[in-house]
């Protein structure tokens, strides 16, 4: 059965096609839209989805200022599969040029929007650092800051993805209440003026992910003069590397940096030897 959906302002056809999971297409024709303009507050016919056509596609009238590779990334699709849908020998276009674009959904997760922070960039920062450091795709930085280079300067500000919090319910659960354990000894911090809590992370040698769960945090927003848990240094772990591990590998598995694990155990270098032990 078809669903119904009422125009809002800012609505597109692509951006209803995306949060339902049908093509731009098939929602054009259903409704009978000519053009691309939606009057607010019109009513929608959703058609039911039948799956997904990775050969789907939708018109695109080129505009001012457009080139290949800012349609690519409005639409969340490449370069290379716009020319080869189009048959393109190259990139140029024109004006009011009518092209093809190849017609992808957005990940249902990826409907939300995410939560920054900023990061002002350091002497001998790179984009590799950064997303390494702070688990995210340099791709991602790359196009959430609209960057056109790999080029950073000190002082640069950019905004970085904070981990998206999940949250689950388990329904008709019987027993007594379960408590975890509440053996990690804590300090109590002050919010100040011009603090995010990557710049507290990165002070207190710990991790964004670390105080979001240790705070009960729905996301990395803080005000000045909020107080937070700050996980104490006495509360460090040991871990005894094992063939195949690196700092990489091991950061991940405890949920820190691999600058963390180096700063703690003094490693002026990537290489680690099977049994040596380290300070999580």
């Amino acid at each position: 059965m078809n669903q119904t959906y009422i125009v809002k302002p800012g609505d597109t056809l692509y951006g209803i096609s995306n949060q339902y999971g049908v093509s731009v297409t098939d929602l054009a024709n259903i409704n009978n839209i000519k053009g691309s303009n939606l009057q607010i507050g019109t009513e929608l016919i959703i058609p039911t989805k039948s799956g997904i056509n990775p050969n789907n596609m939708f018109m695109y009238t080129v505009q001012k200022g457009d080139t290949l590779y800012k349609i690519a990334q409005k639409y969340n699709t490449t370069i290379d599969a716009i020319m080869k849908i189009n048959y393109f020998t190259n990139s140029n276009l024109t004006i009011g040029q009518v092209i093809r674009i190849p017609e992808t959904y957005t990940k249902e997760e990826e409907l939300y929007l995410p939560n920054y922070t900023n990061y002002t960039v350091k002497n001998g920062d790179t984009l590799y650092s950064i997303a390494r450091d702070n688990d995210v795709k340099i791709e991602t930085i790359i196009k959430d800051n609209a960057l056109t280079s790999n080029n950073l300067s000190i002082g640069q500000n950019l905004k970085i993805r904070m981990p998206v919090m999940v949250s689950s319910e388990i329904e008709e659960c019987y027993g007594p209440d379960y408590n975890p354990p509440q053996d990690i000894k804590t300090e109590e911090y002050i919010v100040k003026k011009g603090d995010n809590l990557y710049s507290i992370a990165r002070q207190y040698n710990t991790n964004v992910s670390t105080l979001i769960n240790l705070n009960n945090l729905s996301n990395a927003s803080i005000v000045v003069g909020q107080k937070l848990k700050i996980p104490t240094s006495n509360n460090n772990q040991t871990y005894i590397v094992k063939k195949g591990d690196s700092l990489y590998t091991i950061a991940r598995l405890f949920n820190t940096t691999v600058d963390s694990l180096k700063r703690k155990n003094n490693l002026a270098s990537n290489n680690l030897s099977i049994g040596q032990k380290l300070i999580i």
